[in-house]
């Protein structure tokens, strides 16, 4: 077979193929074009999802007819002045864009350029170039998209749900607009408005917030944490959430190299770093976060799409990424998220105590309709009557009478009951606080043991009659491996035979502990991570599950004395507002929150 040169159609047809993937790479790449040239709105419109249309209108600085004409060949740009690929100023610079989006689809352009008299059109159909001709419209240009892929079938049954391919253009503009709080972004879908962002003001960190706000929820800007750390050539800023304001998957990372958005696994992994010993697994943080770097320090041309980067030294972004972050958490470490609102704690309708029918209890009924206390009634078959014992266990709170106030009072304020027996309700200036005891401690917990790690070694406790733990071949190898740390943790073990180990020490911290249950399930987690790691590294873990198996239980009484002592290390404990596994462990209810309830 000969060798020969395609054609340019069909080279461009395959660059398409890398390029513009779905109609929110069309999108994508038709935004950045409009923000390089200087515009301060941008309007995008859809049908079906782009798929027949896709409409992007600018107020940037316009084309010339000739320019025009190099527009939609491949390789022509305007961005690479000096042509030199490691000083990239711009989004875009490889020319490929416009010209791949023309090969598989009916492409129209109008631009007025600055100062021009009147605005000039050019259509390319199917990569068939026509010649430019004279056109009306204001200042910028407007690009129009239709029958998007008609020239390439195939990669139509790629492409899924109108709605689907709506919601990716959707969160493609809006990962532009987080980068570029100046310039007022809008989307329409079949002609109606989805969303609309306005160009947001003052300084930088201002316009930042303003737009992260209507970007990803008041929810985040709440409850967020100011980033800014700078090292040699890189710069990070933005904000991150607090831990215990988190979600299901890493869709909310918003990252940005150079106002550039990209999904970069070197960055999506120091995050879940700095975030590896306040976070449960499979639970993922929120943030906005923008880094700086020198263009020659970092390469963009790593893919067409441009979605991903190289850096020249990965270990110092990484680095300063991971310290800024665990800083501003350290700094913060006191905050809890005040994303449970107290109308989320009661129910929507307070019950009719007149409807006798709701005098009968389940055991799955609603605190609110325990009302068996009030008035005997038949025992339904379906369900069961609560003995007295129990019922007030369920429903009452515990106090002591005259209890003198602390010495000390610190943030959390003042213990004032004890609910459930698991519950701290603690009382401030001007808030309501509950506590969930058992989380609370286990973080105090699992700090001290890191604290006594990194001095050396933590006070240990020898066991009366050392403890025989049965443990298959493979785990009770891992933990005789892993034996010199877990000594440094109080956590004294030795080899015993063939299947077994003995545990002489447990730390002193966690006073009575059922050293087989502990040591098991370590030995679990050992040979989860296989042979390539390092203990330190998994450190937090083995902390959490030490520090679990001590802490105070949920459903364990507390004097007055013994709350106000929690309450105390809480505040000077790092981290004290989630516990090892990321939950909440306390919530704020302030007084005026709760007036709110009731119209005041």
């Amino acid at each position: 077979m000969t060798i020969r040169i395609l054609p340019s159609n069909l080279i461009n047809q395959i660059a398409a193929g890398e390029v513009i993937e779905r109609p929110a790479s069309a999108v994508k790449e038709l935004v950045e074009n409009a923000v390089d040239a200087g515009a301060t709105s941008v309007e995008v419109r859809l049908s079906e999802g782009g798929k027949t249309l896709i409409t992007v209108a600018d107020n940037g600085k316009g084309m010339t007819p000739q320019e025009l004409e190099l527009a939609v060949e491949r390789h022509a740009t305007s961005k690479l002045p000096d042509d030199n690929l490691f000083n990239i100023c711009y989004m875009g610079f490889r020319g490929e864009a416009l010209p791949s989006i023309a090969s598989v689809s009916r492409l129209s352009i109008v631009s007025r350029a600055q100062g021009a008299d009147n605005a000039w059109k050019l259509e390319v159909n199917g990569g068939e170039k026509k010649r430019p001709m004279p056109a009306a419209l204001g200042n910028g240009t407007r690009v129009e998209v239709r029958d998007l892929f008609y020239a390439t079938p195939a990669r139509l049954k790629f492409l899924k749900t109108a709605a689907a391919e709506t919601a990716q253009c959707s969160d493609m503009l809006q990962r532009i607009a987080l980068a570029n709080p100046q310039i007022a972004f809008s989307l329409y879908e079949n002609d109606k408005k989805k969303f609309a962002l306005p160009t947001c003001g003052g300084d930088l960190f201002e316009a930042r917030l303003e737009r992260i706000a209507a970007v990803m929820g008041r929810e985040f800007a709440d409850n967020s944490i100011r980033i800014e750390a700078a090292r040699e050539h890189v710069k990070i800023y933005g904000y991150v959430s607090l831990p215990t304001l988190n979600k299901a998957n890493s869709l909310s990372q918003y990252l940005f190299v150079n106002n550039r958005p990209v999904r970069d696994k070197l960055l999506l992994s120091a995050m879940r770093g700095a975030y590896q010993d306040v976070l449960p697994s499979g639970r993922y943080p929120l943030c906005a976060l923008f880094i700086e770097i020198e263009p020659r320090y970092v390469d963009v041309n790593v893919h067409p799409t441009k979605a991903e980067v190289r850096f020249f030294d990965s270990n110092l972004v990484r680095g300063l990424l991971v310290s800024s972050v665990r800083n501003g958490l350290n700094l913060h470490s006191g905050r809890t998220s005040n994303a449970i609102h107290l109308e989320q704690l009661v129910h929507d309708k307070i019950p009719d105590f007149s409807d006798k029918d709701d005098f009968l209890q389940d055991s799955a009924t609603p605190v609110y309709q325990a009302r068996s206390l009030l008035t005997p009634r038949p025992t339904p078959t379906s369900g069961r009557q609560a003995v007295l014992p129990e019922l007030e266990r369920k429903y009452s709170v515990r106090t002591e009478e005259n209890a003198p106030l602390p010495d000390e009072i610190g943030p959390l304020g003042v213990a004032k009951a004890q609910f459930s027996d698991t519950y701290i309700i603690a009382q401030t200036e001007d808030s309501l606080i509950i506590v969930d005891q058992h989380a609370a401690h286990e973080r105090i917990v699992m700090e001290k043991l890191k604290a006594g790690f990194k001095n050396g070694r933590q006070a240990s406790q020898m066991l009366l009659i050392p403890e025989v733990v049965e443990l298959p071949p493979a785990e009770k190898m891992r933990v005789a491996e892993a034996a010199a740390d877990l000594a440094k943790l109080g956590l004294v073990l030795e080899e015993f035979g063939t299947t077994a180990v003995l545990v002489r020490e447990t730390p002193a911290l966690l006073g009575e502990v059922d050293a087989k249950q502990l040591v098991t399930d370590i030995a679990e987690q050992l040979v989860e991570w296989g042979s390539g790691f390092e203990l330190a590294e998994k450190l937090h873990l083995i902390c959490a599950t030490i520090a679990c198996h001590g802490s105070v239980r949920a459903g364990r009484r507390l004097t007055t004395e013994e709350m106000n002592r929690l309450l105390r290390d809480m505040e000077r404990t790092p981290h004290s507002g989630q516990c090892n596994h990321g939950r909440q462990a306390y919530v704020e209810l302030k007084i005026r929150d709760i007036a709110k309830l009731f119209d005041r």
